[in-house]
């Protein structure tokens, strides 16, 4: 038996349990660590079909966060949260200041950003209840705002430097990339890839919005489905995780695999079974580390856009750290790359 029950809690400081009938609130705060500072990381608004699935989520996504900031060099902790949406999404200005106060009650352990299904407007009205959160709207050329952007143009990054290991590829002319998930990141990184001359193929489960902007970039636009066992060079997630499984790791076609969702492996034994197949595998919150080192410069208050930009293209020599052990090694990337996170929060 694992403890509590939930494979995930590995050894979380807290996870923290809220409601608030008023506004109809619930949501969860995991802390994974604080041995580096207090433990940054945005919070996801999303429809869970039960409650398990939310911990998990939320345990998961911690524990990513702890990584992510150790490996960017930055003095925080790992944690995350998750408000449990109805099936309509109904999100109120109430809700969001009861969530402040759950923050707030905490002490600064932990600090909040946006994530999937929040905005930087949402961000502002959590603040009315609480210092502990970042991601709020700045002035040009300051770090902080929507952290997308900034994920989107590390992911880029690493795209780059996979393309560079993995296919020898000098620039991106011609590479075949299939993108999963055109939102925020997703999307800046086709941009960002198309202006290179790069071959996309977009799905999103918006499909109308895969197909705009397929038609806007010259892409092409193919089902949610079948984007990951596209004819392509690289695959991209950029949507939701646990999308790498024994099933769609075997119909993987493209030889490197980089995007910026979180927890891409469904479990740890997929990582074994990409590396297994010969496919370069970009470990997620090395890659999509841009967004995390704009809000917390912003948090601390100890750079601009200028020291954000400078920070986020340090990923692909971080990147090519992980893939170096790992050749030397014979390790899969991903556990690699939780090794020396571990060892840099004291979890070796």
């Amino acid at each position: 038996m694992t403890t509590w029950g939930f494979p995930d809690f590995d050894e979380h400081e807290g996870v923290h349990l809220f409601t608030d009938p008023a506004s109809g609130l619930h949501c969860i705060i995991a802390i994974h660590s604080t041995a580096l500072g207090p433990a940054g990381g945005g919070v996801r608004f999303w429809h869970y079909a039960n409650s398990g699935e939310a911990i998990t989520d939320a345990l998961r996504l911690s524990r990513g966060m702890s990584y992510k900031n150790a490996m960017a060099g930055l003095p925080m902790g790992g944690g995350k949260a998750v408000v449990l949406a109805d099936a309509n999404r109904t999100k109120s200005e109430a809700m969001l200041k009861a969530f402040g106060r759950a923050i707030e009650s905490l002490g600064g352990r932990y600090v909040t950003a946006e994530d999937v299904g929040m905005s930087d407007k949402d961000m502002v009205v959590i603040s009315s209840e609480t210092k502990f959160v970042t991601g709020l709207p700045v002035e040009s050329g300051q770090a902080g705002g929507n952290p997308g952007p900034s994920t989107a143009l590390g992911v880029y990054l690493g795209v780059k430097a996979a393309a560079a290991r993995g296919l020898g590829a000098g620039d991106m002319k011609g590479v075949r990339v299939a993108i999963q998930g055109v939102g925020s990141v997703g999307g800046g990184l086709a941009r960002l890839l198309a202006a290179d001359g790069a071959e996309l193929i977009l799905a999103d489960v918006d499909a109308g919005r895969a197909q705009a902007l397929a038609a806007e970039l010259g892409a092409r636009a193919v089902d949610a489905g079948e984007v990951l066992s596209a004819d392509a060079d690289i695959v991209s997630p950029n949507a939701l995780g646990a999308i790498l499984t024994e099933a769609s790791i075997a119909a993987l076609k493209a030889k490197v695999i980089a995007g910026g969702a979180n927890n891409q492996l469904a479990t740890p034994e997929d990582g074994r079974r990409v590396h297994e197949r010969g496919i370069l595998y970009a470990p997620d919150y090395v890659i999509n580390a841009g967004g995390i080192i704009n809000v917390c410069l912003e948090y601390f208050g100890n750079g601009n856009r200028a020291e954000v930009e400078a920070r986020i293209h340090k990923i692909p020599e971080r990147l090519d750290q992980v893939w170096d052990e790992s050749a030397r090694s014979g390790a899969p990337a991903a556990e690699v790359a939780d090794m020396i996170a571990q060892r840099l929060i004291g979890r070796a």
